[in-house]
């Protein structure tokens, strides 16, 4: 016999639902948070390996329904903890989880291990009340293997595809599972990863909200990294306040993460910067250099995006960044990576099979046919360097960095122009933002002619994401331009 009460939840409500909507139920006792649970495992297991094999859900926390209950018998007695109590949240795969689950960053060869500790990332999810209910999918190594390897792609995991077009729109990377799983509606909202777009190009491909926080609002301890100078987890929600709610609780103070101590923006509610005005606002479009490399269907969309903005009171300068055409390298990645994976991967339990960056090359090649479908140039240059950062090619790249993405980049234009931000056509600003180390948020912009997401990212100077969070609420409450992803006929629930 069948489950009335899931059923009707599945069908009409839960497709779409947003945080508030679930605490609503939650508090009016309409639903559990174990409920939520198993109406979010049945979509994944419908939708995820069966139907279109969305395939961007690695594996399932097998203590979230147990956690679930508990979180429901503490909400009885003692209220709930906050906006997260009970919410499912998925997790990219280069984030510990100190439980059942493994931490591979996508890779074979860390498919059996389990990290000793949770992340700091993890913990705040923990004590906010979330239900941690899997890891998701990613471009191996979070994209920084090989030269040329698809977005979405794991040895681990397959290829994830993206809801919108699976087989046909680039899903986007390298936090591809999350954007797939939180476009599909697998969980509430999910944590990914960015170095260099990872968390933005995703969210837009997948028309999501995603933040890119300066570096240091959230701790990186924990986290599988390629670049300490630039690594930042972050939200992916289908809301401007989702993101933000999740944005609350990843942030603040880690000893263990001396970044995270020059923070701004210490014990901030970013909900509070929800406001939907426009009027006034000083928005620089970054049209030369960028739109191009967006494409003519995406920067069309972005310019329909631009004068909706104008319309809502916005007014909208033309700007030349003056580094925009500079010839950047990625040595400083390739220098950070040793240093940093050899030492992650030092600290693993004894489930680890690979030890040192090293240790993952000879793995690779010692299994190739599984491995090495886009080969490894990426690992074996890293591995070429000394992994002691002292070498002058890492410096120069590191000085100049900073000089261009920052000095000569974003913070002369916003002082130029006085601007409240930069717009960037969908993700293509992403570069200069992370090598600054500066936030950025992409919103919905809207679908090209064959149904592509595209999106519009707000992009601003360190500790500015007050500001963007306000910027992205105002026009997507002025738009809404996300719509859901058809994933063909619903099942039926089980009984």
């Amino acid at each position: 016999m069948q489950n009335p009460k899931l059923k009707h939840l599945h069908d009409t409500w839960l497709e779409e639902a947003t945080i508030a909507d679930m605490q609503g139920k939650m508090e009016q006792g309409e639903l559990t948070a174990k409920e939520l649970v198993l109406m979010y495992l049945y979509r994944i297991s419908q939708f995820d390996r069966k139907g279109p094999e969305l395939k961007s859900v690695l594996e399932i926390n097998p203590d979230a329904i147990q956690i679930a209950a508990a979180l429901d018998a503490e909400r009885e007695v003692k209220g709930a903890r906050g906006p997260l109590h009970g919410i499912p949240v998925l997790l990219k795969d280069n984030i510990d989880t100190g439980d059942k689950m493994h931490t591979s960053a996508g890779s074979k060869a860390l498919a059996d291990s389990y990290s000793p500790a949770d992340s700091e990332v993890a913990r705040k999810l923990r004590e906010a009340g979330a239900v941690i209910l899997g890891k998701t999918n990613m471009t191996e190594w979070a994209n920084f293997m090989a030269i040329g390897m698809k977005s979405g792609y794991s040895s681990r995991g397959g290829q994830t595809l993206n809801p919108y077009g699976p087989g046909k729109f680039d899903v986007g990377g390298s936090s591809s599972g999350s954007g797939a799983a939180i476009a599909a509606n697998f969980a509430a909202v999910a944590v990914g990863t960015e170095t260099s777009g990872s968390i933005l190009d995703p969210s837009a491909q997948n028309a999501l909200v995603g933040i890119k926080p300066t570096v240091g609002l959230i701790s990186r301890r924990g986290i599988i990294p390629i670049a300490h100078t630039q690594d930042t987890a972050g939200p992916m929600a289908r809301t401007v306040t989702d993101a933000a709610i999740l944005l609350t609780a990843l942030a603040g103070e880690d000893p263990r993460d001396p970044a995270t101590s020059a923070s701004r923006l210490l014990g901030f509610n970013f909900t509070v910067f929800l406001e939907k005005c426009l009027s006034g606002k000083r928005l620089g479009v970054a049209r030369e250099h960028y739109f191009a490399e967006a494409g003519e269907m995406r920067a069309a969309v972005v310019e329909q995006a631009i004068e909706k903005l104008r319309e809502l009171g916005a007014e909208i300068i033309d700007i030349s960044i003056p580094s925009a055409k500079r010839q950047w390298d990625w040595e400083v990645l390739t220098f950070e990576f040793k240093a940093g994976v050899n030492a992650y991967l030092n600290g693993l339990g004894p489930s680890a099979k690979v030890r040192s960056l090293a240790d993952v090359i000879q793995f690779n090649k010692e299994n190739e046919a599984e491995m090495l479908k886009y080969g490894q140039e990426v690992l074996i240059g890293s591995e070429a360097t000394s992994g002691g950062l002292y070498e002058e090619a890492y410096v120069r790249s590191l000085e100049f960095n900073e000089y261009h993405a920052k000095e000569n980049g974003i913070d002369c234009v916003l002082n130029e122009y006085n601007l409240d931000a930069i717009i960037f056509p969908h993700t293509e600003g992403a570069d200069i933002s992370a090598r600054a180390g500066y936030p950025s948020v992409v919103v919905p912009a809207g679908y090209t002619e064959e149904g592509e997401p595209v999106g519009i990212t707000f992009a601003g100077t360190a500790w500015s994401e007050p500001d963007l969070i306000q910027l992205a609420y105002a026009f997507e409450q002025e738009t809404k331009y996300r719509k859901t992803p058809d994933l063909g006929k619903k099942q039926n629930l089980p009984g």
